[in-house]
């Protein structure tokens, strides 16, 4: 399959595994060509847990998403998501030899990879620096420093971190598969570009992505990502609740919640109930819908109290950061009923449920605009253009590189300094190369 033709997004969630091939019309607008589902059984909030069940959960969907558009899958646009990941905020400065020269893209770059060697804690590496805003002498709310003159360059950044076996793993899953890997984004991310406008990121928005596992939060204004985090609560949990106070199987509890589930009990009769056939010949359970939105209702507040505490922790009270632009619920826990009228009700902002509908053109498979499958768009939207990666650098340590590797990359010509993304996969993905699996597997072996 070529590149420049399709791009296929495989978004690896607790829940489900996605894979989606999609290119864009003469219209610049997203045909979904394929796409494939299967149950994730090898994932727990968002984290590989069972390769061997990730593996077969991938090729699943991505053999779906070849029978249905006809195309060999080869190439891939990845997620990354899960508990794992944290984000810290970070000031820095590089002092310019020569002041006389206009700022250019190389000082920039050389300010980034400062901040890639911030020590960060055992096991955890940098994956994610991106600039929020820069002062050039002293002078600040530069978006792009380029072009002018200085001797001190300073940047205030977002910085995202996570467990670097965990990354591992996801890659490790997904060559298992027989696939390549194009691209690595985080999946909120991805999300933001499938359902977010620049209007709203400018205007300041909490993007919300409730997911089966997690609960991803990112929060923009002035269309810059100003904060990340993950909330280890998702539908799973809901799920795991309606069955334990319904006392019934999971199966049941997941029917129910989709078909009869709603976040808000005011909303039920008292006389409206649900009838769930017994097992192996026991009576049938009738079950009131009324407790059903209750039980719903009180992990769905717990998780929206969760998701307030983030935004306070931004401080979207002080007046540079309003968020006018409030709320956008997506992923498989937006659809549930009236959850935004209980996100708008428990943190007074405006909310909006996003639909990735804006980018896509017609399509015949009504699923395919549902906000489950944001982050799948939202992953393809970003393989198109390879600058969109640019908020990504690289994250390997020199030292895990040999010298002959060293030598070799100094040799090859830069045919593109401006696509630093791509710089980062290729060193990344040379990092999580199989020898390094096969010395992984030897130690576990020796252990």
């Amino acid at each position: 399959m070529e590149h420049s033709k399709y791009t296929v997004g495989l978004d690896i969630g607790t829940t489900k595994i996605v894979a989606m091939i999609g290119k864009k019309n003469d219209f610049g607008k997203l045909e979904i060509l394929g796409i494939g589902k299967a149950p994730s059984k090898g994932v727990q909030r968002g984290v590989v847990a069972n390769i061997s069940q990730t593996v077969d959960s991938i090729r699943i969907a991505v053999e779906e998403a070849e029978l249905k558009c006809g195309e060999k899958i080869e190439n891939v646009v990845a997620g990354i998501a899960g508990q794992h990941i944290r984000s810290i905020q970070h000031s820095d400065n590089i002092t310019r030899e020569d002041p006389e020269k206009v700022i250019i893209e190389d000082d920039i770059n050389e300010l980034i990879d400062k901040v890639h060697k911030l020590v960060m804690m055992p096991g955890e590496e940098i994956i994610h620096v991106l600039p929020q805003e820069f002062k050039v002498d002293g002078e600040s709310h530069i978006p792009n420093p380029v072009g002018m003159y200085g001797s001190r360059l300073e940047a205030n950044f977002h910085i995202v971190i996570g467990q670097v076996n965990s990354i591992k793993n996801i890659v490790r899953c997904i060559k298992e598969a027989s696939l390549d890997i194009i691209g690595l984004t985080l999946e909120p991310l991805a999300s933001a570009e499938a359902v977010l406008t620049d209007e709203e990121k400018e205007a300041g928005v909490v993007l919300v992505d409730i997911g089966g596992g997690t609960t991803d939060v990112a929060i923009f204004k002035e269309k810059t990502i100003r904060h990340t985090a993950v909330i280890p609560f998702g539908g799973n949990i809901i799920t795991e609740d309606i069955k334990e106070g319904c006392s019934i199987i999971q199966k049941q509890a997941e029917l129910l919640k989709v078909k009869f589930g709603s976040a808000a009990p005011s909303e039920n009769k008292e006389n409206e109930i649900v009838s769930i056939p017994g097992l192996r010949g026991r009576e049938p359970k009738e079950i009131s819908l009324k407790n059903l939105a209750k039980i719903i209702n009180c992990r769905v507040v717990e998780i929206v109290d969760l998701v307030h505490h983030e935004i306070n922790n931004y401080g979207y009270q002080e007046q540079k950061k309003k968020l006018i632009a409030g709320i956008v619920l997506t992923g498989g826990g937006a659809i549930l009923k009236h959850v935004k009228q209980v996100v708008e009700l428990h943190t007074g902002m405006d909310t909006r449920v996003g639909f990735p509908n804006e980018h896509l053109a017609n399509s015949d498979n009504e699923d395919i605009p549902s906000p489950m499958f944001a982050t799948a768009v939202g992953l393809i939207l970003r393989g198109w253009d390879e600058g969109k990666y640019n908020d990504f650098e690289n994250i390997e340590k020199e030292e895990q590189f040999n010298e002959q590797d060293l030598q070799k990359n100094k040799k090859e010509p830069k045919e593109n300094v401006k696509n630093i993304f791509k710089a980062w996969t290729e060193k990344f993905l040379h990092f999580l190369s199989d020898e390094e699996i096969h010395k992984q597997d030897e130690d576990n072996q020796q252990n």
